[in-house]
């Protein structure tokens, strides 16, 4: 007999086994969990808060709900260890959304003025090995590592954020539908970026 038990329902059915029908299971699991596999691995990209992708270039892409991207915080810039081109933080210290760009931190943030409550984080440990990969998987470093050479992040976009998001957490990224600018909020004050 095998008992399956469902909430607070047990279910009894006469055990049969049969070996070739559960081979057959088996083997269609594996190719089916291979196919998939392969073709994440072929065409990875995520949609967050929508169900619908806008191109065919995106590693990932996020709804169009008042909320922002927020950056993983560190102690400083410095105490980010084997760091790549690309990266993006929210340095606690300085309270200044930074990028790591030719081989060095460059601010992203133009007020000195941030400020940040870590309460919430304080009495955490660490992961280290924390890694979340979109695209082939390879060794570079990070939190959240878009691992395709040829597609980009489509950042959250939001019709006037500084207005639109209530509330928003140290460390947010957005993009501007309406001035058509990058925005960082450092705690207390957006700054605007747009391209050069």
């Amino acid at each position: 007999m095998v008992r399956l038990l469902v909430g607070n329902v047990s279910i009894h059915k006469p055990a049969r086994i049969n070996y070739i029908n559960n081979t057959h299971i088996k083997m269609k699991n594996f190719y089916l969990l291979n196919f998939i596999l392969i073709f994440n691995l072929g065409i990875s990209q995520v949609a967050i808060g929508k169900t619908i992708l806008e191109s065919a270039s995106s590693s990932i892409e996020f709804g169009s709900e008042n909320r922002g991207l927020v950056l993983p915080w560190t102690t400083s810039a410095a105490s980010v260890i084997d760091v790549v081109n690309g990266t993006l933080i929210f340095d606690i210290n300085d309270k200044k959304t930074k990028v790591y760009s030719g081989n060095a931190w460059k601010d992203l943030t133009v007020a000195a003025n941030g400020t940040v409550d870590t309460s919430l984080q304080d009495d955490l440990s660490e992961s280290t090995t924390a890694k979340v990969s979109i695209g082939a998987i390879t060794s570079t470093p990070g939190i959240l590592v878009l691992e395709d050479s040829n597609r980009a992040m489509i950042l959250p976009k939001v019709a006037n954020p500084h207005l639109n998001i209530i509330a928003p957490t140290a460390g947010t990224l957005v993009y501007d539908t309406v001035k058509k600018l990058l925005l960082v909020y450092n705690g207390t004050v957006w700054t605007f970026w747009k391209a050069s």
